[in-house]
């Protein structure tokens, strides 16, 4: 990155439940670390949950990263994109197993709603396993229209999380 650029502080949501997890999570934090003009500023702990949605599927392995990025957010999102083809992504129906996951969850304090993205991302708020990851690594995060992301841990807290190991 160089002086006197503007860039943002941008939070990516990682998850995968088949193949290698952990390898898949760790390599794409590697494939963050070389985008252009980013730079991976922050990493939670991995977390293991229960998949949500289709549930007849192995356990999920979850993290967050925080970059910061000279990319805007269209621009990151299709890299985000490449980075799940490239290991292996196949998506057929929501909530699916896979190979690797990245969504953009928030970019500085923008908010869009676009046909390809919405942000922030619209359920991180209703989901431990992004929530958790995300407090762990900005405790004090407030999210675009929607407060501090600490208020919203009551309302996940049923959900199954837990702490796996370091990423």
């Amino acid at each position: 990155m160089t002086a006197g650029s503007s860039c943002a502080r941008a939070f990516v949501a990682l998850g995968a439940n088949i193949g290698e997890p952990v390898k898949h999570l760790r390599a794409a934090v590697v494939d963050l670390a070389a985008l252009p003009g980013t730079r991976v500023v922050a990493r939670s702990s991995l977390y293991r949950s229960a998949p949500v949605g289709l549930l007849n599927q192995p356990d999920f392995i979850n993290a967050v990263v925080a970059v910061d990025t000279l990319l805007a957010p269209l621009e990151l999102l299709h890299q985000l994109l490449a980075i799940e083809a490239r290991h292996g992504r196949v998506r057929s129906i929501p909530n699916a197993p896979r190979t690797l996951d990245l969504d953009l969850l928030l970019h500085g304090n923008a908010v869009l709603h676009g046909s390809e993205l919405t942000l922030p991302h619209p359920r991180l708020h209703q989901r431990a396993f992004v929530l958790r990851p995300l407090l762990e690594i900005d405790a004090g995060l407030v999210l675009p229209g929607l407060g501090p992301a600490r208020d919203h841990l009551p309302s996940v807290a049923d959900q199954d999380i837990s702490l796996f190991e370091p990423l």
